[in-house]
């Protein structure tokens, strides 16, 4: 076997485990997504995430894939927000959805004590 049928063999196998290491982390983004949605009461739109960036992080205890994931939601079933996942290997680092808090009651005036 020549070098060349072996660095093809190897680059094969390396576009083969990337493709199915990024479809086991897209999948685990999906469900993140959805379940965040989920708990702040707004529709998951198109049901999928799209990769945004792909970058690779160096920590203690090696290199890891470093995927920033884009999903569309909704807060009232019109308009579209996007909301960003970061996933580091396999782990949920970071998501940011842009959901506006609901106004607060004013604050009661305290009594205020007489001189």
């Amino acid at each position: 076997m020549s070098y060349s049928t072996l660095n093809l063999l190897l680059l094969l196998m390396l576009v083969a485990w990337f493709w199915r290491d990024s479809l086991k982390v897209r999948e685990v983004a999906i469900r993140i997504s959805r379940s965040s949605c989920q708990s702040h009461g707004v529709q998951f739109l198109d049901q999928t995430v799209a990769l945004h960036r792909l970058g690779v992080r160096w920590l203690r205890s090696g290199p890891k894939l470093r995927r920033v994931y884009a999903f569309d939601y909704s807060l009232e079933g019109s308009g579209r927000r996007t909301g960003y996942l970061v996933m580091l290997g396999m782990h949920n680092v970071s998501l940011h959805m842009d959901i506006p808090q609901p106004p607060q009651p004013p604050a009661e005036p305290s009594e205020q004590q007489q001189d």
